[in-house]
């Protein structure tokens, strides 16, 4: 799957959750609120990195991992496309620029 593809796949399923919010609560969620809840899965992230580095007890780690790094990164596609960001654009400048800093 191509980057692309996989904002395309995020995309779509973030306007299915627009309409499940729609068809229940009357309303989606805000640009803001899409950040609550990326805020809330980097908090999930950060509990099952401490339980993979055994400080904390969660069965299923690895896959709950794999599962939150999905999660935020379907978060982060979402929140992009709602402030019409270019995300595959900006990831590109951003890794040239830090690849610079990182040659001088």
């Amino acid at each position: 799957m191509t980057f692309q593809e996989i904002i395309a796949k995020a995309v779509a399923v973030r306007k299915k959750f627009a309409q499940f919010e729609t068809a229940e609560y009357g309303r989606e969620w805000t640009k803001e609120e899409l950040v609550h809840g990326f805020v809330g899965d980097v908090g999930d992230l950060s509990k099952l990195v401490q339980a993979k580095n055994g400080v904390r007890a969660i069965e299923n780690v690895d896959e709950k991992l794999q599962h939150e790094l999905a999660d935020c990164l379907w978060s982060v596609i979402a929140i992009a496309d709602a402030y019409d960001i270019d995300l595959e654009k900006s990831f590109t400048q951003t890794m040239k620029m830090l690849e610079e800093k990182l040659e001088q």
